[in-house]
């Protein structure tokens, strides 16, 4: 109904006035006072404490009824979870390396890091400066 109406009156007013009645503006998000950055937001959150910030992973917890998790001795983790970020070989490393020599997780890293450092070089031999 709003296009039919303004269509009308694009024939009887300039073009420029008839693009201001169609275009939309932007919803107000709260009716909240106007003011700075927060600053009366940042008094009302309370400060956690050092021992409750060390025992205490906050922000792990998904359930709407369930509390953050504590943080546990090393002992009580899985000795998998100590490796998953351990140093992996650089691209230099393993050009060294022979590769008929290397185990298979480091063969594939070799012909993945391979192959980003020749497209990287195609690109830069290729863009437009």
């Amino acid at each position: 109904m709003a296009m039919s109406w303004t269509r009308g009156l694009k024939h009887v007013v300039p073009r420029h006035a008839a693009q201001l009645v169609e275009t939309r503006g932007l919803a107000i998000a709260s009716k909240g006072k106007k003011g700075g950055k927060g600053g009366a937001d940042a008094a009302k959150t309370p400060a956690l404490s050092k021992e409750l910030k060390s025992t205490t992973v906050f922000g792990a917890n998904i359930l709407k009824d369930g509390s953050d998790p504590k943080i546990q001795p090393d002992s009580e983790y899985p000795d998998w979870l100590w490796h998953l970020l351990g140093k992996r070989p650089v691209l230099s490393e393993l050009r060294r390396k022979d590769a008929k020599t290397l185990p298979y997780e480091d063969l594939k890293r070799f012909v993945k890091l391979d192959n980003r450092s020749r497209i990287k070089e195609n690109n830069a031999l290729t863009a437009k400066n």
